[in-house]
């Protein structure tokens, strides 16, 4: 097997390499490295990817399916893709590399007082690139406890490379097969009270003077998913003052069930849908870590942040990812003279129609 590492602790790695870490995993250990809120967790590597492919035998067949694949035949994506994915969770995973996730894991897991359930994210190579953006292809997996669920979800995360949207995705924006590989973050869930996203810019108007927040109640990914309608908020960059508020409707949350040890979609109050889901104190706390992430970058950011409810207020603000912002950067630059009183479209929408989700 190659001599590269397969896991990488987030808060022990020298230099985010992406080649080795993948898109989500190369953020999160920059933002680990800045000092920045990010959950504890680890990092299997793309040598771990590449080396459970090259045990099972089935690299060339992963070419020879997608050579001359055309994305506009939506049947044939369809039917590579479910055979792709099987012939990937069908194989076994070398004993060493279970060994080595089950020891990962359990050092995760030695730095709280007790158990505690982690989130399994997928974090391709070709993902969270200058000039493309990958939110949504490929799938992440939400509180998971004991190692033998988080080795199945990690087993799943890379047969996820080839979801159809995945290929679909490659295809259409000229993104090779070649060199493609994965790695996956395994990381402590967060018990959010209210999550989001944030872009510091107004992707509708490319404004770099604003922050555009969007927010809901408990975990965001159906904020991400475009799922439920969130408030949005736009910030003064500058001042840090809210300039312009939207109530979302915000019709459902999804939070543990501490019964199932698993997550549930509840349905949000009257009263709680009609004030906004986080405080003009936590707003500021957004809007500040959002700009502190485009200074450290050096770019426009798209990021994805959590307020835990196990943690005190002033604590509780945790970053789980950033990227650069695709939405507005991938459109026509014209000029744009920003005005009072214009209409913001929804990030997540934006984030949706980007990667042809909707």
């Amino acid at each position: 097997m190659t001599h590269a590492p397969f896991i990488q602790f987030f808060d022990s790695v020298d230099a985010p390499l992406h080649d080795l870490l993948g898109g989500k995993c190369a953020s999160l250990v920059a933002l680990t490295q800045a000092g920045m809120p990010v959950p504890p967790g680890f990092a299997i590597t793309t040598a771990a990817y590449d080396a459970f492919i090259d045990a099972a035998g089935i690299r060339a067949d992963i070419h020879q399916l997608l050579d001359g694949l055309d994305a506009d035949d939506i049947a044939e994506v369809d039917r590579v893709s479910a055979q792709l994915r099987f012939e990937i969770e069908s194989r076994p995973v070398p004993a060493e590399l279970h060994a080595l996730f089950v020891d990962a894991y359990h050092a995760l897991q030695a730095r709280f007082r007790e158990p505690v359930p982690v989130a399994v994210r997928s974090s391709a190579t070709a993902e969270d690139l200058p000039d493309a953006s990958f939110a949504g292809q490929q799938d992440t997996y939400l509180w998971l406890t004991g190692i033998d669920d988080v080795a199945a979800h990690i087993h799943r995360c890379w047969a996820s490379l080839y979801t159809s949207r995945a290929i679909t995705y490659r295809l259409k924006n000229n993104i090779p097969n070649e060199g493609l590989s994965m790695a996956v973050a395994v990381q402590k869930m967060v018990n959010a009270r209210a999550a989001g996203v944030a872009i510091t810019m107004d992707p509708t108007t490319g404004d770099r003077s604003k922050i555009v927040i969007e927010a809901a109640y408990g975990l965001g990914e159906l904020v991400v998913s475009g799922l439920v309608t969130p408030d949005n908020i736009t910030v003064d960059k500058i001042m840090l003052m809210v300039v312009k508020r939207v109530l979302g409707d915000k019709h459902a949350e999804l939070v543990p069930d501490p019964s199932t040890k698993a997550l549930a979609e509840l349905e949000v109050s009257a009263e709680r849908r009609a004030q906004l889901s986080i405080s003009e104190t936590e707003i500021t706390a957004i809007a500040t870590i959002a700009k502190k992430a485009e200074k450290h970058f050096k770019c426009p950011q798209d990021i994805e942040w959590a307020l835990d409810r196990d943690l005190p207020d002033g604590e509780n603000l945790l970053l789980l990812q950033s990227r650069p912002e695709t939405v507005f950067s991938s459109k026509a630059q014209t000029p744009v003279t920003p005005a009072g009183g214009f209409g913001i479209e929804s990030i997540t929408r934006s984030l949706m129609v980007q990667a042809g989700k909707a």
